[in-house]
């Protein structure tokens, strides 16, 4: 199986050794930051730091002129990664041998949230979430699918991979998050992503809802949860009994609604900017009403849409992968996503029987994540693992 491995621009600029690094791991395939949220990253091998603090949701390389006049528009990096820190990382990768994609981050963006709050994802309780752009607003949309385009196709680039082409919710790790003092289960999460914005409101209006008294019923099915009364967790059918059969369905229905059409446009978009045989993958989960970095899905849909998806196997555990395995098409790719940084929760030194159990259940393909962020022993086991497959 191929495999890719995710970098950072700022884990190649600077930092002549780096290309040849990756290489020698054994991949042949590098997923390189174009467009990505505020994060703070480790860097162990760069001469130059050890830090790099990105301080907003930024592109990494200098925007274009469709965005002239825009209220809504990516931000250029700052020195994290200044001018077109992107190309630069990509040629050098190249010039190793390594075959360069695209990784571009959309709907999760801070400093969208910041500057223009009415964008951003508004809970039952009025609560607004600055890092969930809602994915229903139609200038949202607009300035998503836009810079899917964009950012996906950057010169030199053979393909792309979507991240958080759907919704987010509150499960997300902001600043010195705290959070976890009750643990919600994935209904109550569902519970707590559902959006209340202007739009949203109106949408449920069309699924025979009235929003006001959906926020109240949320709000209602969520006290017991937070007096640590009643469970959250149960899957779909935790939902139903939280809020009610009808109105979930009338929930639902709505947010796939949206999803699904989003991510329709974002792919076409990307294709009518790219030449003929670029790749373009989504990261994906296979239960629709998940919201993240892994956008929830239908996995007949999204095969329909895309050439193929990326799926977290944390852990080892590839189970994500058969929703996707039975609904493939001939030539789809289903890119196991595998951790291996140890730090990170990663299980480096068991990569060629994680990558074989991931066959196993129909993965074509392997992501790495993420070389940039793994120690010198984390590489040494990537190696190995990689020969051993």
């Amino acid at each position: 199986m191929k495999a890719s491995a995710f970098l950072y621009p700022w884990d190649v600029v600077g930092d002549p050794a780096a290309p040849g690094t990756v290489a020698r791991t054994g991949v042949r395939q590098v997923t390189l930051a174009a467009a990505y949220h505020s994060t703070r990253a480790l860097t162990p091998r760069h001469p130059r730091h050890r830090i790099v603090t990105a301080e907003h949701a930024a592109v990494l390389y200098p925007p274009d002129a469709r965005w002239t006049g825009r209220a809504l528009r990516p931000r250029p990096a700052g020195a994290w990664a200044p001018g077109d820190a992107w190309g630069e990382a990509a040629r050098a990768l190249a010039d190793a041998g390594l075959e360069v994609h695209t990784w571009v981050v959309l709907a999760h963006n801070s400093r969208l949230g910041a500057e223009h709050p009415h964008t951003s994802v508004v809970n039952a309780y009025g609560d607004r979430y600055p890092w969930a752009p809602c994915v229903a607003q139609p200038a949202t949309r607009a300035l998503l699918t836009d810079l899917a385009a964009e950012a996906a196709v950057r010169p030199g680039a053979r393909g792309t991979e979507l991240e958080s082409l759907g919704w987010y919710g509150l499960a997300h790790l902001h600043a010195h998050d705290k959070t976890a003092g009750v643990g919600l289960g994935d209904a109550g999460q569902y519970l707590m992503a559902l959006c209340f914005c202007p739009d949203c409101r109106a949408g449920y209006g069309t699924q025979g809802l009235d929003a006001d008294r959906l926020a109240a019923a949320v709000r209602d099915a969520l006290g017991p949860v937070w007096r640590g009364a009643a469970p959250s967790g149960g899957g779909w059918a935790g939902v139903e009994r939280l809020l009610g059969a009808e109105a979930a369905r009338g929930t639902r229905a709505w947010r796939d609604e949206r999803a699904r059409t989003l991510q329709e446009a974002a792919v076409a978009a990307v294709r009518a900017a790219a030449p003929a045989g670029f790749q373009v993958l989504l990261h994906a989960d296979p239960v629709s009403y998940h919201c993240g970095a892994n956008a929830g899905v239908d996995p007949g849909h999204v095969l329909s849409v895309a050439d193929g998806v990326v799926v977290p196997c944390a852990a080892g555990d590839a189970g994500l992968l058969t929703p996707f395995a039975e609904r493939a098409r001939t030539g789809a790719v289903l890119a196991a996503n595998l951790t291996v940084v140890a730090g990170l929760g990663g299980r480096p030194g068991d990569l060629a029987a994680d990558a074989a159990r991931a066959r196993d259940l129909g993965a074509t393909e392997l992501r790495l994540y993420h070389l940039g962020l793994a120690s010198d022993t984390d590489l040494a086991a990537v190696r190995a693992g990689l020969a051993g497959r």
